[in-house]
């Protein structure tokens, strides 16, 4: 029986055409190579017997072409397209957008990502049968399109030549479960998002997202916590109740939800682009060490963003310049190498480093926190104390951070430091600039009457006209370990926030924040040591926070 000849390609539509050129221009991205051509509802079959669904955007050239891999739950909408494909096939790569196991048209059931590793390997095996393949992949994407990157480098095919991800976890448990609380803003947004955006559409789907944080705050102020997903409405979410039932990182649960073996042993030229309020920057920072430190060929830069505020005027054309040194298109300009491996954006000074590495060399710079709400430079003779009380009937808010928001990033929390439940550390004004670079070290003495209890720390900068910005922070979970007999009392914390970049201006100062959660970004801590999901009782805590005399507590700022 003769094979159906393959179907042929159509031309981009115009509409396609001049978004894909308005954003070119706007990028400042290279120079069109070619018209772009797709072929639309590909089937890709994977060894069960599901077929996955692809779009193929192949440059109007003769081939074959070096292939970019984009695998995705998102769906493969022209608005997608336009700005992940389409800028990549202009300039000579045949791109494979592919909705990854049961979203928009793909066969099996959407678990999230434990079928990624073998259905990635799959469609390597579908792509060596195609014309327009000549042998060199590259993958590439944000967000859960990083995951599908490093799940396919667990066992990769001999053709990845090289990976780009934008803000792309390897642990989801890790990414669930920062600093050991429930990151309940961010899976709920999330999990909101995939139940119904094969029900809305690309347009309201951004609606949706946009509007997200405030339509789901009076679900995360419920309790208890289990069956939230459904009262979202939306397709099934099974795995969000699944992973409030296990809290424990240790749990062999979550191995089948981590791709960590593959930034150990992957050996492929890597583009990692993150954010500093990112929710992933943790991941992304140490990916960029674990391959570093093992002479991967590897570059960092990080911007100011939070997730969804990555910058594709940059993203865009550091992703192209990566793939013209590793994947070079026949016809295109050569590639000029990359000055540094890591280019970083540094808050309050507005501008862009380069770097050798990271994090640089640093001089230690240590304040001491003292009575009254001040940070000194010598450490005080004299004891104090500071007294709050957190009650999770009345949770501590988040303010900005590292959420899936439009509130994320950078804010003013003068609001939030207004609060009864909030203490602050501030510097007088700075006679000179203070630049960060790397992870800032708290140590905070704190004597608690709950031994089921969190402490959120801060750090900020005030500027001359009030305003409190903030830089970076950390979660501090006080519960004792499984096995552990719960015991209230004096502890010395020792934490490092997360890393950053960020230069404190003349006149400007330096703040800690303290208090004793941030609700909704993190599950709050009820206080009485009941399974997170199930619980419905709370029990307040009172924090002292000793400072100066025998149980000195600091700040340490690694300063350039």
């Amino acid at each position: 029986m003769r094979r159906p000849d393959p179907p042929s390609p159509r031309p981009l539509p115009r509409p396609a055409r001049l978004a894909a050129a308005a954003l070119g221009r706007r990028w400042k991205l290279p120079a069109p190579l070619a018209p772009v051509q797709v072929l639309g509802d590909v089937d890709v079959p994977m060894r069960d017997g599901a077929a996955l669904r692809a779009d193929v955007y192949l440059p109007a050239t003769a081939g074959p072409h070096p292939v970019v891999l984009l695998r995705s739950p998102y769906g493969r909408g022209a608005g997608f397209a336009v700005s992940t494909a389409v800028p990549y096939a202009e300039r000579g790569y045949a791109v494979v957008l592919q909705s990854v196991r049961g979203t928009f048209g793909s066969g099996g059931d959407f678990t999230p990502v434990v079928n990624e590793e073998h259905d990635g390997q799959d469609t390597g095996a579908w792509l060596r049968e195609q014309p327009w393949f000549d042998g060199r992949l590259a993958t590439l994407g944000p967000s859960y399109l990083g995951y599908t990157q490093w799940a396919l480098a667990l066992d990769p095919p001999p053709e990845l030549t090289a990976m780009v991800l934008h803000i792309g976890p390897h642990d989801l448990a890790q990414a669930g479960l920062i600093d050991g609380a429930f990151q309940l803003t961010n899976l709920a947004i999330w999990t909101d998002l995939v139940a119904h955006q094969e029900q809305v559409g690309f347009l309201r789907g951004l609606v949706r997202l946009a509007t997200a944080e405030r339509r789901l705050a009076p679900f995360l102020g419920e309790l208890p916590l289990q069956g939230l997903a459904e009262r979202f409405g939306g397709t099934p979410a099974p795995w969000f109740d699944e992973w409030m039932d296990h809290p424990d990182l240790a749990d062999p649960y979550w191995d089948r939800y981590r791709a960590t073996p593959a930034v150990h042993s992957s050996t492929v030229p890597t583009m990692l682009i993150g954010g500093w309020q990112d929710w992933f920057l943790e991941q992304t920072l140490y990916q960029y060490g674990v391959l570093r430190q093992r002479g991967v060929d590897v570059a960092l830069t990080l911007g100011p963003w939070a997730h969804l505020g990555i910058d594709p005027a940059v993203t865009t054309p550091e992703s192209l310049a990566w793939l013209a040194i590793h994947l070079p298109v026949d016809g295109a300009p050569p590639a000029p190498e990359r000055p540094e491996p890591v280019r970083v954006h540094v808050s309050g000074a507005r501008t862009w480093r380069t770097l050798p590495d990271w994090p640089p060399v640093a001089t230690e710079r240590t304040f001491h926190l003292a009575g009254g709400g001040r940070l000194v430079d010598d450490a005080p003779v004299e004891a104090a104390v500071t007294r709050f009380t957190y009650d999770p009937t009345d949770p501590t808010p988040s303010i900005g951070g590292r959420v899936l928001a439009n509130s994320a990033g950078q804010r003013d929390n003068r609001a939030l430091e207004a609060r009864a439940d909030v203490r602050t550390f501030t510097t007088e004004p700075l006679r000179r600039p203070v630049e960060v670079q790397g992870g800032v070290r708290v140590r905070l003495v704190v004597e608690s009457d709950n031994p089921y209890a969190d402490v959120f720390v801060r750090l900020c900068d005030v500027q001359p006209n009030g305003a409190s910005i903030n830089v970076t922070d950390r979660l501090v979970r006080l519960d004792p370990a499984p096995g552990e007999v719960p015991r209230a009392g004096l502890r010395t914390i020792e934490t490092t926030l997360t890393d950053t970049a960020h230069r404190f201006r003349a006149g400007h100062r330096i703040r800690l924040q303290v208090s004793g959660g941030a609700h909704p970004r993190y599950a709050r801590n009820l206080g009485t040591g009941e399974p997170l999901g199930k619980a419905t009782r709370s029990r307040p805590v009172t924090h002292r926070i000793r400072s100066g005399g025998p149980t000195p507590s600091s700040i340490t700022l690694p300063t350039v």
